[in-house]
Formats: structure tokens, sequence, C-alpha cells
């Protein structure tokens, strides 16, 4: 697991890691479960554009027919 270095007001850090205590957890644990948090907030939206975008291929698309070109019949050199 990789470590990161964050500055924080000495003040937010003695508030917090009292908070912690109370908590029966650390300061670290807290800070991982915050970022886990942010981290899962934005799946739902991710989910939900990708399903979108699914259903808009889906309703969109169009049969071409088949293909009975090749790519240097379209562009000349």
């Amino acid at each position: 697991m990789p470590n990161i270095t964050l500055s924080v007001d000495e003040d937010i850090v003695k508030k917090v890691r009292k908070i912690a205590v109370d908590k029966n957890t650390t300061l670290t644990a807290m800070v991982r479960e915050y970022l886990k948090s942010v981290a899962e907030s934005d799946r739902p939206a991710r989910e939900r554009a990708l399903k979108d975008l699914h259903a808009s291929f889906k309703n969109l698309g169009r049969d071409m027919g088949r293909k009975t070109w090749k790519r240097d019949d379209l562009h000349e050199r």
C-alpha cells in the first residue's frame, strides 16, 4: 500500500486523534476510510453514464449492411 504525506494544521490533527480514540480507531484509518468513500461515491455516476452510452449506441445505431468496399476505395492516395 503506498504512503502519502499530508500537511495538516497541528490543532486539527490533535482534535481528530481524540475523535479517533473515542471511535476506537486511528487517524490513518479515518483518512483511509474517507478517501475510500470519496472514490466509491463517484462509481454510481460513472456506471450510469456508461449504461446511458450503451443505450444510445443501441437506440441510435443502424445496420449499414454488408461492407463491400475497402479503405483504399474511399481514400485516393
